[in-house]
């Protein structure tokens, strides 16, 4: 197998138009290849500068997730910190968490803070939303987001082998009109939701609670509510937001 590395958006567009196969850390796809045969060529971005920023605002995709530190929100650093093994994190990739893998750690922690990712294509370079990433399985170079008021995460702990664990991923924004808006991420067995619901400065948790329960995400069982309202509330006490 050729590892192809490109340097620019132009090499790595060659890549993929002399077929290429996208690797990210190659945490996920190893084992099925050396089960099913490896390709040809294998690119990976861990060279396209592109793909490597981290900034209070920006991640690229080939960033292995040991590196996410305190520069990022907390929601996102607390999200890298909870997959795996270090072994792992020193391996693994933003891009593969999100698009190779099915559990998608990161995802939730994506959606609260109202990211946006960029792609490549073989002739295009684009901004487009996580929902058509997913849906088309698309080669991601960086999200990108505004930084939050405060955020948060927490992952049940898991058994190896067994259902993916509940995880509630929270942050607070401010929109263009000045208001605080509260974003809500949930990972309930392999399915993601998410939604938000305004919370004023001036509102107190329960009235807030009392709003999201009219969104999708009012909709989870009893436990995974509870573990909502619990983080919910812990975010909005936050001397930040208030």
């Amino acid at each position: 197998m050729l590892l192809r590395l490109p340097t620019s958006v132009s090499e790595a567009q060659e890549c993929m138009a002399e077929g290429a196969v996208p690797i990210g850390g190659a945490t996920l796809v190893w084992a099925t290849w050396q089960r099913d045969g490896f390709p040809e060529q294998a690119m990976s971005l861990r060279e396209l500068p592109e793909a490597n920023v981290i900034g209070r605002e920006a991640l690229g995709a080939a960033v292995v997730l040991n590196r996410i530190d305190d520069h990022l929100p907390e929601t996102l650093r607390r999200a890298a910190s909870s997959v795996g093994t270090g072994a792992v994190r020193r391996t693994a990739t933003v891009g593969g968490n999100l698009v190779g893998s099915t559990l998608r750690c990161l995802l939730p922690a994506a959606l609260v803070l109202d990211a946006h990712a960029t792609v490549l294509e073989r002739d295009s370079v684009y901004e487009t939303d996580l929902a058509e990433v997913l849906a088309k399985r698309h080669l991601l170079l960086s999200l990108h987001w505004r930084e939050p008021i405060a955020s948060a995460y927490y992952k049940e702990a898991g058994e190896a082998g067994g259902a993916p664990p509940l995880v509630v991923a929270t942050a607070v924004h401010t929109d263009d009109g000045g208001r605080n808006r509260l974003r809500v991420a949930v990972r309930d067995g392999y399915e993601v939701l998410s939604d938000s619901t305004a919370c004023d400065a001036d509102a107190d948790a329960e009235q807030v609670l009392h709003a999201l329960r009219r969104t999708a995400v009012g909709g989870l069982h009893a436990a995974a509510w509870e573990v909502v309202r619990r983080q919910v509330t812990e975010l909005l006490a936050r001397p930040a937001v208030r």
